[in-house]
């Protein structure tokens, strides 16, 4: 198993209580099933095959890059919102012609690095290939239990892909990551609370953007990760950064690229956090 399939496994396995993994693994079997009859669709019908085919030629690298970043992201958000519920993320959906693309070129790495000399084959008996492999996998996916494993492979193939293309998005601090503003939908669901005085001091002392005292009573803006700003200051922030000013907590962005980061940053944390604790007793 690849280290990055032991840090989605790791992940998984210590966030979840049985009821809920249970819940993951049926929705993983579903999306699994249901990518693998597409594919099937696919490599069956000779028209449609050759009309994705065509589309996937017509892509530049980059475009071929960024089309499976939006199906990986498709994916960790399949897999993160068990683990970390949020009413705020990103929409990710993706035309049936861009995941046709998606799940084909998939498929092409697949077989690639496995069996790179069927690919030298002309491409009228490609059919032929990727209907084996499937038939394969299909096989390998018919229980309940196993489910989860082909679609973290598929997770890790797209991360690797993702990854070797140079993009910043496989996790932690890396050198050239950038910031961008939080979606307008994370934004619009943060809560707006009120300062509270207790025991004669005031819950926040100040804004650390504007430096200035938070009154008592006045309603402020409430980041998931707790703190507190005023909306005055907090917004034209997250205009330009998705960041927490005080804990760099990140919130959800329409950046393909960063939202990927962020997800796999969060598998990351957890995948330490849990490992941490198994070192510890």
């Amino acid at each position: 198993m690849m280290e990055e399939e032991r840090i989605i496994m790791g992940a998984l396995l210590s966030a979840l209580s049985h009821p809920r993994l249970s819940d993951l693994t049926h929705s993983i079997l579903s999306a699994t099933h249901h990518q693998c009859h597409r594919l099937s669709s696919i490599v069956s019908s000779p028209s449609l095959f050759s009309l994705t085919l065509h589309h996937l030629h017509s892509l530049t690298l980059p475009d071929k890059t960024l089309l499976i970043a939006r199906h990986l992201l498709v994916s960790l958000h399949h897999l993160t919102r068990y683990v970390y519920p949020s009413p705020s993320q990103a929409s990710t959906g993706m035309n049936q012609r861009d995941l046709d693309a998606a799940l084909l070129l998939l498929l092409l790495c697949e077989v690639q690095q496995h069996n790179p000399e069927t690919l030298r084959e002309p491409v009228k008996r490609w059919q032929g290939v990727l209907s084996e492999v499937l038939c394969n996998r299909m096989l390998s996916i018919s229980g309940v239990g196993v489910g989860v494993i082909p679609f973290v492979e598929m997770v890790t193939r797209s991360l690797r892909f993702v990854g070797g293309m140079g993009c910043c998005c496989c996790g932690g601090e890396k050198e050239g990551t950038y910031e961008v503003a939080a979606s307008r939908e994370a934004v619009i669901a943060l809560p707006s609370v009120e300062v509270e005085v207790r025991e004669g001091q005031v819950v926040v002392e100040k804004c650390v953007i504007c430096r200035e005292e938070m009154k008592q009573g006045r309603e402020v803006c409430e980041l998931p990760c707790g703190h507190l700003f005023h909306w005055i200051c907090i917004l034209p922030w997250l205009t330009k950064r998705s960041t927490c000013p005080c804990c760099r907590f990140q919130l959800p962005t329409d950046d393909v690229f960063c939202e990927i980061q962020r997800l796999w940053s969060s598998l990351l944390l957890n995948h330490s956090l849990s490992h941490g604790v198994g070192s510890s007793s």
